[in-house]
């Protein structure tokens, strides 16, 4: 189990930086785990922040990309898939299902590695 230091409390996270209690999260602290992770945070990655968080609370799991590609070819008109997996990897680098999930309080996606 690791950890780190946000506003004053300590917040559990697993060996890989997902929170342990979903319910710590807020936007700053997802401003804080994107600085983290070398992403500074613009209002395209708040549309996928908060639709992530909502389709969680709606099915209680983490979306496949094939999902994530849909809403963000719907978000940005774009009709390409391969275009649009091309933006979200722009947004979120170090793997987009993985990297979006940590920075939105979520568990790490079922079938990421």
């Amino acid at each position: 189990m690791a950890s780190f230091e946000f506003d004053g409390k300590v917040i559990e996270t697993d060996d890989e930086g997902y929170l342990q209690n979903l319910d710590n999260w807020n936007k700053e602290m997802a401003v804080y785990i994107a600085k983290k992770e070398g992403i500074e945070l613009t209002a395209k990655h708040w549309e996928l922040i908060d639709w992530i968080r909502d389709y969680f609370s709606k099915f209680q799991v983490a979306p496949a990309i094939k999902s994530l590609i849909k809403e963000v070819q719907k978000l940005e008109n774009i009709e390409d898939k391969k275009e649009a997996n091309k933006f979200i990897y722009e947004l979120f680098p170090d793997g987009p299902a993985k990297q979006l999930a940590m920075i939105a309080g979520l568990p790490k996606p079922t079938g990421c590695v």
